[in-house]
């Protein structure tokens, strides 16, 4: 396990949009992901450690977005052959547990990941309604600890639609390192 820092916000940076499937099959498309004020963009997946300690925290705050008309969309990056708990099935036994309520969609070729520059999990991304990232960091000041800290996303998320910009710092998330194919 290697541990690794997120990358600091590239303000205002809008990827193409792209289309997906999700764990169940459904088509879906990146711009057509977005609720009326934005969208939550996640690198999560199973065996990391730093993920499953917030799984609980993940669905609360992915509810807490919702109530306030911003969908979340969570991306598997990892290399499924070197890191069986990461197949599929276990997945979605991740989704059945931890009571994820958005789509979960494996990145098999990786390009979102390096789309998005995604550095570890859990590393969270927030764009806001004109698909212009806002946000990039952790969910909260407690980190990898299960009960809640500061919620630093949400704050951000809050204040952006509020304001149109977040004021206060934005702290790197922190987990394990996105695993690579060779």
């Amino acid at each position: 396990m290697v541990l690794l820092n997120s990358s600091s916000c590239n303000f205002d940076w809008q990827p193409n949009n792209f289309k997906f499937s999700n764990l169940s099959g459904d088509q879906g498309s990146f711009y057509d992901s977005f609720d009326i004020n934005g969208l939550l963009v996640m690198f999560i997946c199973n065996h990391c450690p730093y993920v499953r300690s917030i799984e609980n925290k993940i669905s609360s705050e992915t509810q807490r977005l919702k109530d306030i008309n911003v969908n979340s969309i969570a991306f598997m990056s990892n290399d499924q052959n070197a890191y069986e708990e990461d197949h599929d099935k276990f997945l979605l036994k991740q989704i059945s547990r931890a009571k994820f309520k958005f789509d979960y969609i494996i990145d098999h070729t990786q390009s979102i990941a390096k789309l998005f520059d995604a550095q570890c999990t859990p590393e969270f991304f927030y764009f806001n309604n004109e698909k212009k990232l806002k946000y990039r960091g952790r969910l909260d000041s407690n980190g990898k600890n299960p009960s809640m800290g500061n919620p630093e996303l949400y704050s951000a998320v809050e204040e952006n639609i509020a304001k149109g910009y977040c004021s206060s710092q934005q702290y790197p998330s922190m987990g394990c390192s996105i695993k690579w194919k060779s």
